[in-house]
This record gives C-alpha cells, sequence and structure tokens, in this order.
C-alpha cells in the first residue's frame, strides 16, 4: 500500500464531500440539531399540562386548592362549568388530566372524619405522561389539603385523592405505540418511496418525456400518487389486522373511518414526497432530505415523546407537522373512540397542509415542464 496514492484519495474524497454545500451542512448540522432537539424533547417532567377542572363546590377552599395546582407552572388550569364538557374534553385529546372537587369539599374539609375526595382523571392513553401527571397530581393535592386542613379544623385527614383512568385503565404502552407507528411509517416511507422513484425515473429521462406530453401537471400528479396510495391504504388495513391478531391491539372507534383518514394523509406524505424529488439532483439528495425530515418527525410529531411535554418553541414547531396532527387522529380513534365532530379541529389542519403541500407539488411540476 502506498501512502502517497492513499493521502491522494483521501484528499479527493473530502474535497467531493465538502463540494456539495447541502451533504456538507448534513454532516455538521444535524448531529448538533438531534442532540439538541434530543435534550429538550426527551423531558419526563410535566409542565404548563393542560388540566381540565370542574369545581362544583365553588368555594374558597376549592378556589385556593386550584389556585396551588397552577402555582409552580407545572398545570394550566381550565375550568369546565359541567361534567360532560369535560368529558368532550378528555375524548377529543384538548386536555389529558383532569381533577373534579365535589359539592360538599369545603364543608367535609371543616366538620371533620372521613376527608373530601377529589377525583381525578387522566388520558390512559399517553400512558408515560399520564404516570407523571398523576404523581404530580397526588402530591400537590395532598400537600394543599394538609395546608386547608391545618387552616381550617385539626380534626380533618387532609383530602383523599381518588384516580381514574380513561381510554386505557392498565396504562399499557402498546396501544400507545401502535397508533403512533402508523403515523410514522406513513410519513416516513411514503415520502422515501415517492422521492426515490421519481428521481430515478428524471435520470432516466422518462419523467422528462412525460412532462413534453399533453397531460397536464395534475393528471401526471394524480397518476404518480394514486396507484402509491392504493398500495398504502391496503398497508394501513393489513397493519390494522396484524396489529389486532398479532398484538391484540383493534381500534377502539370505526376501522372505516380510521382507513379514510389514514389514506387522506397518506396522498399527503406522497405529495411532500414528490416535491422532495423535484427538488434533488439525485437520488441520493432525496433520501437525504428523507431521513433528515424524519428527525423532526420522531422527535417532535408527538410519536415517541408527549408535545404538551416540550418547550413553547418545539410545540409551535410540532404543530406545523402533518405528522403530528395525524398522529393525533389515529391515537385518538385507537384508545379514545373519537369521531369526526370531536377531531373536527385536528382534521381541518390536515386538510389545511393537503392543500398547501398538494398546491406546491403542482406548482413544482409545473416549473420543471
Amino acid at each position: 500500500m502506498s501512502a502517497r496514492r492513499l493521502w491522494t484519495l483521501l484528499r479527493r474524497e473530502v474535497r467531493a464531500t465538502l463540494r456539495d454545500p447541502f451533504t456538507a451542512t448534513i454532516l455538521v448540522a444535524v448531529p448538533l440539531l438531534a442532540l439538541l432537539a434530543f435534550g429538550f424533547v426527551l423531558a419526563t417532567d410535566v409542565k404548563h399540562l393542560a388540566l381540565g377542572v370542574h369545581d362544583a363546590s365553588g368555594t374558597a377552599a376549592s378556589r385556593r386548592l386550584v389556585a396551588e395546582l397552577a402555582a409552580n407552572g407545572t398545570f394550566d388550569p381550565r375550568r369546565f362549568a359541567t361534567r360532560a364538557a369535560l368529558d368532550r374534553a378528555l375524548v377529543s385529546g384538548a386536555i389529558s388530566a383532569a381533577i373534579v372537587i365535589p359539592p360538599d369539599f369545603d364543608r367535609a374539609l371543616h366538620q371533620g372524619g372521613d376527608p373530601p375526595a377529589v377525583q381525578v382523571i387522566y388520558d390512559g392513553g399517553e400512558a408515560v405522561l399520564a404516570g407523571n401527571a398523576e404523581a404530580f397530581l397526588r402530591s400537590l393535592i395532598a400537600a394543599t389539603g394538609a395546608g386547608l386542613t391545618e387552616a381550617g379544623s385539626p380534626r380533618g385527614a387532609g383530602v383523599e385523592v381518588v384516580t381514574r383512568a380513561l381510554f386505557n385503565a392498565r396504562l399499557d404502552g402498546k396501544p400507545f405505540m401502535v397508533a403512533g407507528t402508523f403515523g410514522f411509517v406513513l410519513s416516513f416511507l411514503t415520502t422515501l418511496i415517492t422521492a426515490v422513484s421519481i428521481v430515478n425515473e428524471r435520470m432516466t429521462g422518462t419523467f422528462d418525456q412525460l412532462q413534453v406530453t399533453p397531460a397536464t401537471s395534475l393528471e401526471i400528479f394524480l397518476a404518480k400518487i394514486l396507484p402509491l396510495g392504493a398500495v398504502f391504504a391496503f398497508d394501513v388495513v393489513l397493519m390494522v389486522v396484524v396489529a389486532g391478531l398479532v398484538l391484540g391491539v383493534w381500534p377502539h372507534g370505526s376501522l372505516l373511518f380510521f382507513v379514510v383518514v389514514s389514506s387522506g394523509y397518506v396522498l399527503i406524505s406522497l405529495a411532500l414526497g414528490l416535491i422532495f424529488s423535484a427538488t434533488s439532483a439525485t437520488a441520493a439528495e432525496a433520501v437525504q432530505k428523507t431521513v433528515l425530515f424524519s428527525i423532526p418527525l420522531v422527535q417532535m410529531s408527538g410519536f415517541a415523546f408527549a408535545v404538551r411535554n416540550m418547550p413553547t418553541a418545539f410545540r409551535w414547531f410540532a404543530e406545523l407537522l402533518p405528522a403530528t396532527h395525524y398522529i393525533r387522529v389515529s391515537r385518538a380513534i385507537y384508545l379514545r373512540d373519537a369521531g369526526p365532530l370531536e377531531l373536527l379541529p385536528e382534521l381541518g389542519v390536515l386538510l389545511l397542509c393537503g392543500v398547501v403541500l398538494i398546491g406546491l407539488a403542482l406548482r413544482t411540476l409545473e416549473a420543471r415542464a
């Protein structure tokens, strides 16, 4: 082996790598961004978690209890006038935890005897977040209850906490991950396959030949994504069946509704893949863009880590990802038996994302025609 030849080859490869600005940027920026994102996003503490409150007592003691829960920034209480409204918020996913203060809270607190019971309800579908929220609520309510007892009657025994998990009473993490996996697979795989296949067609010249035919950009777009969309819609059904038969996880909501929503999301991901392919010179560049896209997809879409736990800036960014809203819809159907009315805001955002991405994909095709 010649050290001189090796040095010459090494210099050649380094120059070739640094000559491509996109690749050089990925090599430096991705590790740093991944490190910072994991450091901020992977948090087990609970901060500013939306907490539903139904205060049936409406007394100074109950108001103090709610104020203490909000004092250290752990929870952001949202008051609900009725128990039905509180339940609807839990089903829709607007809140992940709630407390119900009974009408006799103040009287039981100061008369002694059995302590007043405050019910803590949490969404068992978000297993990790629910467990942390329950622990925080128990400790905060117990501490506040002890303070209220000291301020009132010495015969009191504090406040009893009665917990109830909705939708996933055993806090089994399997349904949570199964429902989220649909979002990851349909986002990453559809984008990757579309981007690579179209770039390969462009490199062989078949895609350019297609663009000089009388076919419009819309016709080319539909011809590209509808066959792949049908395949991935079949994959959705297949994944549902396998998850049910092998893992014992079936959707609690409508299977037809879930397949329809998933098929619509497939079209959104395919449009994104088409945009990646149209802006890439090679298949390798298309793969790099897809992999780069997959990092925030895993970390900030709610697939693995709860969006509610993230810092504000990361939560805002997460709301821009179509995957975030689809995963919420998927888990709501799978775990909470949610229907179209409860999920209307999330479905509206998905529709808007679809219109924007499909419009961008069509403009990209027209620009290359």
